[in-house]
């Protein structure tokens, strides 16, 4: 398993260099920089000729570096990571790129872990229960849950529990994670359930996604996996339907949720994105988006960077998961 984990370690790290040169360039193909955008604030909202702004943004063009060739920004960008693990600095927040990513990383990592457990749970959960009893008033109910929850937008589920919270219930405190008086306080059950009022409208709409999705997937992989020889031989022996079911047909029917464990952190990461901005949390994905608009191209490359980490590191879980699984998994790749 060590062996297994050190090789697939070794050849995601010219993958993740190829991505970063690839995420990169596509950041930078749009015309404008940050210095645009200085630009035109200074003309917008500073009153300045364009004359006047042009040549101030020409002065922090070359102070920053912005007016070297792509190539150039690119080495000075990784080189700094790589040699000193300085992801360059955010001209938009005016701080280091690290700590604009450690500011919003650890808590959107928690917010998606969450529900990403929550979605798999309940998803796979209620995919067993519509799988055995097909055709039934349940399992109608639940393939309708399941449409609905792939189809209806997150923007739109956002939209109207917005509607909700702030023009039927009056409710006035959102777009942070805390209510002021907890926002330095230390941690206390109070904060918490502080907390989970601020935050799970996200919750809901993030775990409700993912849940339509495992349970449509876990539903017909199942009825498959029940209609398979060695099932019906696992029932001619005498074996009970829930023991059937649970130790030779579900760990079966798993494979293919258990692959897409790979893909499921950085979607749920960007998933979020939608949802965050409508609701202003200081997540990842407002982040991405706003940094994308002002062309503060660092720190847009560095979370890109990240999410593309984290897509190779979920499907290394991914085929660790799958391994441990299947045994056949483990003799056909060696992995003791």
């Amino acid at each position: 398993m060590l062996r297994f984990l050190l090789m697939r370690i070794a050849s995601a790290i010219p993958v993740l260099m190829i991505l970063s040169v690839v995420t990169f360039a596509i950041i930078q193909a749009p015309p404008g920089d940050y210095a645009d955008y200085i630009r035109s604030q200074l003309m917008n909202q500073g009153g300045a000729s364009f004359a006047q702004a042009d040549a101030q943004a020409q002065v922090y063009r070359q102070e920053h570096g912005l007016d070297k060739p792509m190539v150039v920004q690119y080495f000075n960008w990784i080189g700094g990571i790589v040699t000193r693990g300085d992801f360059g600095y955010s001209m938009f927040y005016n701080k280091p790129v690290a700590d604009v990513v450690g500011e919003r990383l650890p808590r959107t990592l928690l917010l998606a872990l969450v529900c990403h457990i929550l979605a798999s749970i309940l998803g796979i959960g209620f995919g067993i229960w519509a799988a055995t009893r097909q055709y039934s008033w349940i399992d109608s109910l639940l393939s309708g849950i399941s449409f609905l929850g792939m189809t209806v937008p997150r923007f739109l589920m956002a939209l109207i529990i917005v509607y909700i919270l702030v023009f039927q219930l009056n409710v006035s405190e959102i777009g942070s994670f805390y209510s002021p008086q907890y926002g330095g306080a230390p941690w206390s059950w109070a904060k918490f359930v502080d907390l989970m009022k601020h935050v799970w409208p996200v919750v809901a709409i993030a775990t409700f996604g993912g849940l339509a999705y495992n349970m449509r997937v876990m539903r017909g992989n199942l009825l498959d996996t029940l209609n398979a020889q060695y099932v019906e031989t696992a029932r001619a022996k005498g074996l009970s339907g829930g023991a059937v079911v649970m130790r030779h047909a579900v760990p079966n029917a798993l494979h293919p949720l258990v692959m897409y464990q790979g893909v499921v952190l950085p979607y749920m990461l960007t998933g979020e994105i939608e949802t965050a901005i409508i609701f202003a949390l200081p997540t990842v994905g407002p982040a991405i988006v706003g940094s994308m608009a002002v062309g503060d191209v660092y720190v847009t490359a560095t979370f890109m960077l990240v999410l593309s980490a984290t897509l190779i590191v979920g499907n290394i879980i991914a085929d660790v998961l799958l391994a441990l699984l299947d045994p056949r998994v483990r003799q056909q790749g060696g992995i003791n």
